[in-house]
């Protein structure tokens, strides 16, 4: 069941002309980079709608003003169309950007791979944000908004130890770039960026997982990332901005880019 919130507000340009607020909704909202978009989201004036895993992170972004958090399993595909819909038809003003941010993955060798590794990962990974997508795109189509996918390196390249997580983010990109074709005549936006390795806990439980050292300061910052999107939420109406490459400033190591 889908609680209600705030209500969209009008707020006033520096000219005194009064716009509507734009709608937020952003995936994986308790994480560094999720967390760093709905920050930003609010400092810009959005209202954000934050979907995340714990009661904890709930509380934490609840008492934000202009946030309303959702506690959601992503992994659970089977309610997501669903719930979906039904916030889709609480938004009435229509929805101006979705944001998915949330991702999950499973290192190791390819043969050691398991059927609840790939159900996990693809589920939450692909599944996920393409229902979520589907639910919410006639609000989105209403105002003509903006979908922006977080991907990966290994959206565009094979990796080393990652064949479960590379494959999900290979087929976020097919899914993103034919949703933009499908899209396009209806006015609304698909963008995706793809980081190299953000200083975050997924990346340090990665590392630790395949022993490799972890170096904060070699790898991209979260805000960095949310930066982009919120970058990439101003462009103007004349414009698509489509792939977004971000890359540390000096690439970790070859056998491992992420």
């Amino acid at each position: 069941m889908v609680t209600y919130g705030q209500k969209s507000q009008e707020r006033r340009t520096p000219s005194g002309k009064a716009s509507r607020q734009g709608t937020a909704l952003v995936t994986g909202a308790g994480g560094a980079v999720g967390g760093s978009v709905v920050r930003g989201l609010i400092r810009q004036g959005w209202r954000v709608l934050a979907i995340v895993r714990s009661y904890t992170d709930a509380k934490e972004l609840n008492s934000i003003h202009d946030v309303e958090a959702f506690t959601l399993d992503l992994s659970s595909s089977e309610d997501l169309l669903a719930w979906s819909r039904e916030l889709n038809d609480r938004e009435h003003a229509g929805i101006d950007l979705v944001v998915h941010a949330a991702a999950v993955a499973v290192v190791g060798r390819a043969d050691h791979a398991t059927a609840e590794d790939w159900g996990t990962v693809l589920k939450t990974n692909v599944v996920a944000p393409s229902l979520l997508t589907t639910g919410l795109l006639p609000a989105i189509r209403s105002v003509k908004g903006t979908v922006v996918f977080i991907n990966s390196g290994a959206g565009e390249r094979a990796v080393e130890n990652h064949s479960i997580y590379a494959a999900s983010k290979h087929a976020l990109r097919g899914y993103a770039d034919t949703l933009r074709l499908e899209e396009a005549s209806n006015g609304v936006r698909v963008s995706t960026i793809y980081p190299g390795q953000i200083n975050t806990k997924m990346l340090h439980a990665i590392n630790d997982r395949l022993g490799i050292e972890f170096v904060p300061q070699a790898y991209i910052d979260p805000q960095t990332v949310a930066d982009a999107v919120l970058w990439i939420a101003r462009a103007g109406e004349d414009v698509q901005i489509t792939n977004v490459d971000l890359r540390p400033r000096q690439e970790v190591s070859a056998a491992f880019i992420v």
